[in-house]
């Protein structure tokens, strides 16, 4: 039993001990300088005394009820050690020093292979924070930020510094300032987790080589933000109730983008700034102010196969380039586009053209907008329409599907069931 229990939790199996950690005043500090590498520390239901520094490969397993309360200073628990489990805790009571990264769990650079699971972390400044080790797991916790400062001066649910490898699943995040932020670190994955009432659910700065996938971000500032990074793959994760974006892009660079869902996305479903090279495949923009406005020089993305729905505008785009938004006979759905199909092939016999001279009249100077009834515009849309070279340029979908491409929504929507109150039917 043992051997499987050491095997269960990942910890070193063969020579492990099992010790009882009881709910007193140093108990705890006690059992963890005489344990050594491979032991169970089991930590007794009620209340542990925190800011501890775990220095040795050990496991801590916490019986229901079991917390560790560090009172208002420091991090709850500092991990230097390879090797280190924390399993079924309630971790509280981090002080509130950003400068000193106060964390529910705070990974040293030396913590390689740590894994943090099924935890609950509730008012810390940071819940986790990954710091420069290797392939950490951070997965199945539920993490509950501060509410007490300004969103941006909060700490963020799971902080990834310079952590090649480092995993983070299927937490539950609310609160704080980021759900995941990760910077200057490479070859991560976020996969499966839910973030509510955030500024961003996902940061990323300086990241590369990493993959976002079947997230879910209700009621944020903006759910995926990737700036500064390259060579992502961003796929099967859902927006909804996004105050700005559902999707943001500042120098983010030769990513993929497929099977994403945003629904109700504020300002944009997707803004791109600066950014190259990327594709959009396979997504659906529903019920923004704008579907996708790209500017500051992004050029050649790719945008095929995706459903813009009910959105206020469809695409923004000032500049005088004609954009083409199809490839090898497949365009995009728009629903807006009152085309026709003849041949009964699923594409539309003619061209699609989202915005018009009028369109990027009023983005220029907005008081125009008082002349959208007048007789003039009604002409120059007239006029449009009979000589297409009267257009500025701007996105041209040459083959427009006639029926839009459900994406996958993630595993996690499917099974939570989650409403935009944050709410589980």
């Amino acid at each position: 039993m043992l051997l499987l229990t050491a095997l269960l939790l990942g910890g070193p199996a063969g020579y492990a001990s099992n010790i009882q950690v009881r709910a007193e005043g140093g108990a705890l500090l006690a059992a963890l300088r005489d344990a050594v590498a491979g032991d169970i520390l089991h930590l007794a239901k009620g209340r542990h005394q925190g800011g501890i520094v775990i220095d040795k490969s050990v496991t801590l397993l916490g019986e229901t009820g079991a917390v560790i309360d560090a009172g208002g200073t420091g991090s709850v628990i500092h991990i230097t050690a390879p090797d280190v489990t924390i399993h079924g805790l309630e971790i509280i009571g981090s002080g509130g020093d950003h400068e000193k990264a106060d964390s529910g769990i705070f990974l040293d650079k030396t913590a390689d292979r740590a894994r943090i699971e099924n935890n609950i972390l509730i008012g810390n400044l940071i819940g986790v924070y990954v710091w420069g080790q290797k392939d950490a797991l951070v997965t199945r916790n539920v993490i509950v930020g501060r509410q007490d400062h300004r969103m941006n001066d909060r700490g963020n649910g799971v902080y990834v510094w310079n952590a090649p490898g480092a995993t983070v699943s299927y937490n539950d995040i609310r609160y704080g300032r980021d759900g995941i932020f990760v910077n200057a670190s490479k070859k991560n994955r976020f996969i499966g987790n839910r973030m509510r009432d955030l500024r961003f659910a996902v940061h990323y700065m300086y990241t590369h080589n990493s993959e976002v996938s079947e997230n879910v971000s209700i009621s944020n500032h903006a759910g995926y933000a990737l700036m500064f990074s390259d060579r992502l793959i961003v796929k099967s994760n859902y927006a909804e109730d996004s105050k700005l974006h559902g999707i943001l892009l500042n120098y983010a660079n030769k990513s993929l983008f497929s099977n994403n869902k945003i629904v109700h996305g504020g300002e944009r479903c997707v803004f791109i700034y600066n950014s190259n090279r990327n594709s959009f495949q396979k997504n659906w923009f529903e019920g923004c102010d704008v579907g996708i406005h790209f500017t500051g020089g992004s050029e050649k993305n790719k945008v095929i196969e995706n459903a813009f729905l009910d959105n206020e505008q469809q695409v923004k785009y000032v500049g005088t380039r004609w954009v083409e938004w199809s490839e090898s006979g497949k365009g995009n759905y728009w629903s807006d586009n009152p085309a026709f199909d003849m041949d009964k092939n699923g594409v539309a016999d003619t061209a699609y053209q989202p915005n018009d001279m009028m369109d990027q009249i009023i983005w220029r100077h907005p008081l125009a907008k008082t002349l959208l009834q007048s007789p003039a515009v009604g002409i120059l849309k007239w006029a449009q329409g009979q000589f297409p070279a009267l257009y500025p340029g701007g996105v041209i979908d040459s083959y427009p599907l006639m029926q839009p491409i459900a994406p996958h929504l993630p595993k996690l929507w499917q099974e939570n069931k989650i409403t935009s109150s944050g709410a589980q039917k």
